[in-house]
Parts: structure tokens; C-alpha cells; sequence
């Protein structure tokens, strides 16, 4: 428990798993806030997955365990840059 309060120290994906019928989108805005508040030594992907298996017994189509679950796949699967930096210099 104490590892889950340096992962979520503001409480915000707690918070998130007790609100009654919120929205995908709150819950991209609340990890969102989460994910910018994390300390930089921190990994990300580490700290998604503990916070995952903390709330395992969650429905698993809840929005805030959905928005987890893409947090990870995107990290999984980085985006190309786009503009200058992604041409090569002859």
C-alpha cells in the first residue's frame, strides 16, 4: 500500500475508481494530471502496471482501468516525429 501511495500521491486514480459514472474522458484528464505529477525517476510503464494490478479487482471496462490499459499500449508502441527531426541529416 505504501508503494501505491508514492505511485498516486494525490490520490488522483484512487479518486477516479470512487466517482460514479465518470467518462472516459475524465479519466484521460485525471491520468493526464497523474502522469505529469509523477517524480522523474519514476518509470511509467512500471508504475501504470502496479497501479493496474492494484485495482485487478475493478471491472475491467471501467473507464479509468481502459485509459490504464491505453497508457501502457501507447508507451508499447511509440509514435514516429513528424517534421525536421525525423529526417535524416546527410
Amino acid at each position: 500500500m505504501q508503494r501505491l501511495a508514492k505511485l498516486d500521491h494525490k490520490q488522483l486514480i484512487r479518486e477516479a475508481y470512487r466517482i460514479e459514472g465518470i467518462t472516459a474522458s475524465q479519466c484521460r484528464s485525471i491520468f493526464l494530471d497523474w502522469a505529469l505529477s509523477l517524480p522523474v525517476e519514476l518509470d511509467n510503464r512500471a508504475a501504470i502496471t502496479q497501479i493496474l494490478e492494484h485495482y485487478s479487482s475493478e471491472p475491467s471496462d471501467h473507464p479509468m482501468t481502459v485509459v490504464l490499459q491505453q497508457g501502457l499500449e501507447e508507451m508499447a508502441m511509440p509514435r514516429r516525429r513528424g517534421g525536421w527531426r525525423s529526417r535524416s541529416r546527410d
